[in-house]
This record gives C-alpha cells, sequence and structure tokens, in this order.
C-alpha cells in the first residue's frame, strides 16, 4: 500500500459575508413532521459535515458560485421542505419536525489562496476547516437549529469550496448526497429534482409490540474502565492508498471458500486484523468491529425510491484479541461477511425496536473499530454548474476508534481506495510493519511482492 502525506501547512484569510437564512421559493406546507426510530437513534443526534473543492470554469467565468447556489437552494426547499424547519422534541424523547420555513443557515466568503495550494492529494484533514465550514454561534444544536448549514468560498482563479454541516438524523450518507445531487441539477437549470423526495419515516418505526430478535454487538455492554485517554500529541495520523495491484496481493491470502468477498470485506479484515496485533490488547479481550451497511437493497418492500431517511443497519462482529492476532487473515475476513449478510430486513426491525427498548444506546467502543465505507456514496460527483468536484467527501480522515474508506486516483492514474488511519504513534509504526509483513507472507508455496511504501 502506498502511503500518503496529506498533512498540509497552509494558511490564508477568509472574508466572511453575514451569515443568513434561505427559506424556500415558495410556500410551503406548515405542520410537524415525526421522525422515524431509526432517524432518532444517538448515533444519529450529531452534526455531520462534507466538503466539496471545485476548479474554476472557463464557462462559468462571469458566474459567481454563492449566487448559484443560493438561488437554486431556495428553490430546491419547496421539494425537501422539511430541511427549512426546525428540529423539536415531544413526549418521550420523540422528534419531530416543525416544518416552520425557517430557513437554512447560508454563509458566502472568499479567501486569498488556490484549489492548488492545498496540495496533493486533496484528501482530509484540510487546513483551516474552521474558515471554510464556519460555526455560527448558536447554529450547532441538534434541537431548534437550522437542519442544515452551507458555506461556500470562492478562492482565487475561479476556484471554489462547497462545505455543508447537516443534522444527521435527517438523513444518511445516501440521503443528503440525493439532496446534493438534486441542488446540482436545479442549480445547472433543472425545474425539478429528477428524483422526488419522499418523506414516509414511519417505515422504520418500531413494531407493536417492539421486540429484540437479533444480536447487535455494536452495542453490547461492556463491565469495565473504558479505553484511555491519549493526548493528540501522541497520536499518529496516517492515509493509506490501496489500489489494484495491493489488493489482488491481499486477496491472494483469501482461501478458495471465501474468494466471493468484496473489496470492502477483505480490506476490512485485512486492518482489523492488523490494527489489533498493532493495539498489542489483552490477549483476552474482546475486540469488536462496526460498520454501517446500507441496508435499501435489503428493505425495497417498502423503502421507496426517494427516501432520504437514514436506512443504516449497524453490522458488527467480535472476536478475541487472541484469535484475531494468530489465527490467519480468513478468520477475521469470515467474521466480516458474516457481520454484513445478518443486516437483513428483520435485522432492522429488530435493530429499530432495540434503539427504542433499550433507550436509544450508543456504539461501544471499549475495544471497537468503526469503519465507515464512502467509496459509493457518489458525494466525489454532485456537479453544481462546474463538473465534479476534485474533492467531495467527509470534512475529517479518521479518530482513535474510526477510519473512513474514499474514492481515491492516484498520481499514476490507479483507482483505489484512501484509508485514514489514526494510531497512537508506536502503534501506527507496527501497524505499517505488520501490513507489510501480512503481504510478504509464503502462501501455497507462492512468493508475492511487497508493494513499495512510498509517499505520492
Amino acid at each position: 500500500m502506498a502511503q500518503i502525506n496529506n498533512i498540509k501547512p497552509l494558511t490564508f484569510t477568509v472574508r466572511r459575508r453575514t451569515p443568513e437564512l434561505i427559506v424556500p421559493a415558495k410556500p410551503t406546507p406548515q405542520e410537524l413532521k415525526p421522525l422515524s426510530d431509526l432517524d432518532e437513534s444517538q448515533v444519529s443526534r450529531v452534526q455531520v459535515s462534507s466538503i466539496y473543492f471545485y476548479r474554476g470554469d472557463q464557462k462559468m467565468r462571469n458566474k459567481n458560485p454563492a449566487s448559484v447556489i443560493r438561488e437554486a437552494l431556495s428553490k430546491l426547499l419547496v421539494f425537501y421542505y422539511p430541511f427549512a424547519g426546525r428540529l423539536k422534541e415531544g413526549p418521550k424523547g420523540k422528534l419531530m419536525v416543525d416544518c416552520s420555513g425557517q430557513g437554512v443557515m447560508f454563509i458566502e466568503a472568499e479567501a486569498d489562496v488556490t484549489l492548488d495550494q492545498f496540495g496533493y492529494p486533496l484528501l482530509p484533514p484540510f487546513p483551516c476547516l474552521d474558515e471554510l465550514l464556519y460555526d455560527v454561534p448558536g447554529s450547532s444544536s441538534i434541537l431548534d437549529s437550522p437542519l442544515l448549514l452551507m458555506q461556500v468560498t470562492r478562492l482565487l482563479n475561479g476556484d471554489f469550496v462547497f462545505a455543508q454541516r447537516l443534522n444527521h438524523t435527517m438523513g444518511d450518507a445516501k440521503g443528503i448526497t440525493q439532496f446534493n445531487l438534486a441542488l446540482g441539477e436545479i442549480a445547472r437549470g433543472a425545474s425539478t429534482p429528477s428524483i422526488l423526495p419522499v418523506w414516509q419515516r414511519d417505515f422504520l418505526c418500531t413494531r407493536d409490540p417492539p421486540r429484540i430478535t437479533c444480536t447487535h454487538h455494536a452495542f453490547d455492554e461492556v463491565v469495565g474502565a473504558g479505553e484511555n485517554f491519549i493526548p493528540q500529541k501522541d497520536m499518529a495520523y496516517r492515509t493509506f492508498f490501496f489500489g489494484p495491484n495491493e489488493m489482488s496481493n491481499i486477496r491472494k491470502l483469501v482461501p478458495s471458500h471465501l474468494k466471493n468477498c468484496s473489496t470492502f470485506d477483505v480490506l476490512t479484515a485485512y486492518l482489523w486484523h492488523c490494527r489489533t496485533i498493532a493495539l498489542q490488547p489483552d490477549p483476552k479481550d474482546n475486540m469488536r468491529i462496526i460498520f454501517p451497511v446500507d441496508a435499501r437493497s435489503k428493505l425495497k418492500s417498502f423503502i421507496p425510491v426517494g427516501y432520504y431517511g437514514n436506512v443504516v443497519g449497524i453490522a458488527a462482529a467480535t472476536s478475541t484479541a487472541e484469535e484475531l492476532t494468530n489465527k490467519p487473515l480468513s478468520h477475521a475476513l469470515e467474521l466480516v461477511m458474516k457481520a454484513k449478510f445478518d443486516v437483513t430486513e428483520e435485522y432492522m426491525r429488530s435493530q429499530t425496536d432495540f434503539m427504542v427498548i433499550k433507550d436509544r444506546p450508543q456504539f461501544t467502543i471499549v475495544g471497537g473499530f468503526i469503519v465507515t465505507d464512502l467509496t459509493r456514496a457518489e458525494m466525489n460527483i454532485v456537479d453544481l454548474g462546474w463538473g465534479k468536484p476534485a474533492y467531495g467527501g467527509p470534512v475529517a480522515g479518521a479518530m482513535y476508534f474510526t477510519s473512513g474508506y474514499l474514492p481515491f486516483v492516484n498520481n499514476k492514474g490507479e483507482s483505489g481506495t484512501a484509508v485514514a488511519i489514526c494510531l497512537p504513534i508506536a502503534a501506527m509504526e507496527k501497524f505499517v510493519e505488520e501490513m507489510n509483513s501480512i503481504l510478504a507472507q509464503d502462501n501455497n508455496n507462492q512468493d508475492y511482492n511487497l508493494p513499495v511504501l512510498s509517499i505520492l
């Protein structure tokens, strides 16, 4: 795997206009819309941010991207009018959207920097992020605050940055991408989105009576102390690229009966295995892998096209550190594949009921490794009139317990997956060493060429 050096020392000045509220271009229904029980889990009661970098386009040289997006947003809110409302809490903590038409928070800004100055590769973490997505005072609460905040920052040479922050209860990655693709369609001249939004959050509410019929390891109750706090100065942050050659070499370690595994399956198993070895936990410690699964394909019987709420199954698997460390890669791979396979319609029903019965628990992070696969989320194809972004995706790449998978094309033109990893410094060195040693193993009397660890 190639290591990507994406630490970019860069400073620049951003000048912002006064934040404003963008309201729907036409009158919209004034009503209360309850969220689904899946929407209002603690996992979703957070703000999530994404960012899109666009290069200037000669044919758009007379267009102000902030003006184009502002106008398109107002028109789009006629269709997605709940986003212009505010979240309220009803009896027993039930969340609902007050479709008041108060508007989405919008900021126009400009900065004295070009897109090229952000360097290569264009991946998180991004410099001066707080300037590119300004946290307007009083706007970040889950309740009674704008459900969307957007900032359009014009750069030099016609480049610009479109950044947004979303109240996660309103939708998942697929849902917000649906919104952004529609925003692009309106910005490019369409009068209506090609996919009309569907609310109908009652699709994912609890059964009567609610009942837990599946095991949900992501929320296991663990007795004992949590993970020790590790100061930021003792952490290392690196991003690795897994292209065709790297994945081919890893797949050579997969036994024949598991050859139908996906790239996500084998990469996740590989990272979980290597990370566990690097952290050197007690052999008897339970380690867990947790990852969201877009369950729309599992729920076609009642999830219509256009539904933009949260439809995420939380898959999880556990293993002792001793097993993950000493057994071959196939052990972790089988666990990952089974966890993903287990996300069925019944699993989703059980998970929804579980959230209510257990009073909306958080993930269990003790011994946990949470990975989010955004390689197919289509965030990198959002066209606002200036073509596809040079980067479109989350603003952050990884924290100690989490990693994100992003689509990436390296400087050789190879398409693959960029994976951000954050670990204690000593563990990071061990992690890299272990990844390389696995790929260098002799398997079935065949030697494998070790990919050169290099800076792109």
